[in-house]
């Protein structure tokens, strides 16, 4: 497929998960949809752009492992991998309901294509560093990719994964920051700062590329690019409610929900 024709198709993924996961979210009244619009694109790139997985065959040894680290952000995983083929779309309206396999943080032993149960924060960057140093390891030539949002960064399991992670020269290893500057209650910067992040973990021996989370031609072509003898951490700067005028910026959305107004309103915006 020619890049333009996956840029094409990873946008039309991408609105089709905003659209499904906030109906999702406004029907069960629970969720994380400011995260999931932030996230989603970076998703939609991987499931449908980079990655080499195949949906009928989940634990295929060969496949390329996607991690995510912010799992609360389920709206996005389960949207993506619903519309990657892993399981069909009308378990999707059981989000968060009980006996649901689609649990507000993802279970790897309810649903395909989940490699790892995550949702304490910090947990999914150190996990990817193992699955990583397996396959170095071993020889294999899969790749892991782990999503984790910036106020996540501030838990120190990130940082003994990124010293290990440039100890050993981890080229088949791709860190991806949901950079959205904005966590629960707050800004990141209000809250513990981060910045200089890239050059932190160019101190970690890390590839770091800082780009529009957005942009999906540019997720494309950074995620896609050949392993360069070091762990990659791609910065994606990104808004928090992406697509809904009301949502983006608002540090409210982290776990707020939408009545039936603003549902309506954002369904408009969503197009």
């Amino acid at each position: 497929m020619l890049m333009n024709d996956k840029v094409h198709l990873i946008r039309e993924k991408a609105l089709w998960m905003r659209r499904t996961a906030f109906a999702m979210v406004h029907r069960a009244q629970l969720g994380h949809p400011g995260g999931d619009f932030s996230a989603i694109d970076i998703l939609a790139t991987l499931y449908f752009g980079v990655m080499n997985h195949d949906p009928a065959r989940p634990d295929w040894a060969g496949r390329d492992r996607f991690i995510m680290s912010k799992g609360h952000a389920t709206g996005a995983l389960y949207t993506g991998l619903c519309a990657a083929g892993y399981f069909p779309e009308d378990w999707l309206p059981t989000y968060m309901q009980p006996r649901s396999m689609l649990n507000g943080h993802p279970n790897r032993n309810y649903l395909p294509g989940v490699e790892t149960n995550t949702g304490p924060l910090g947990h999914g960057f150190p996990v990817a560093v193992g699955i990583a140093i397996a396959g170095q390891i071993t020889g294999a030539s899969f790749r892991t990719y782990v999503l984790t949002g910036d106020g996540e960064q501030q838990e120190g399991s990130n940082w003994e994964a990124a010293m290990l992670s440039g100890h050993r020269k981890l080229e088949n290893l791709t860190l991806i920051i949901d950079r959205n500057r904005l966590q629960q209650g707050a800004g990141t910067e209000e809250t513990s700062g981060l910045d200089p992040l890239d050059q932190k973990y160019r101190a970690f021996g890390f590839e770091v590329t800082e780009l529009d989370g957005h942009d999906h031609a540019a997720l494309l072509a950074t995620l896609s690019a050949a392993p360069a003898g070091r762990p990659r951490c791609v910065i994606a700067n990104t808004v928090k409610g992406k697509g809904v005028s009301f949502m983006e910026n608002q540090a409210s959305w982290h776990h707020g929900v939408p009545n039936d107004a603003q549902f309506d309103q954002a369904m408009k915006e969503l197009v």
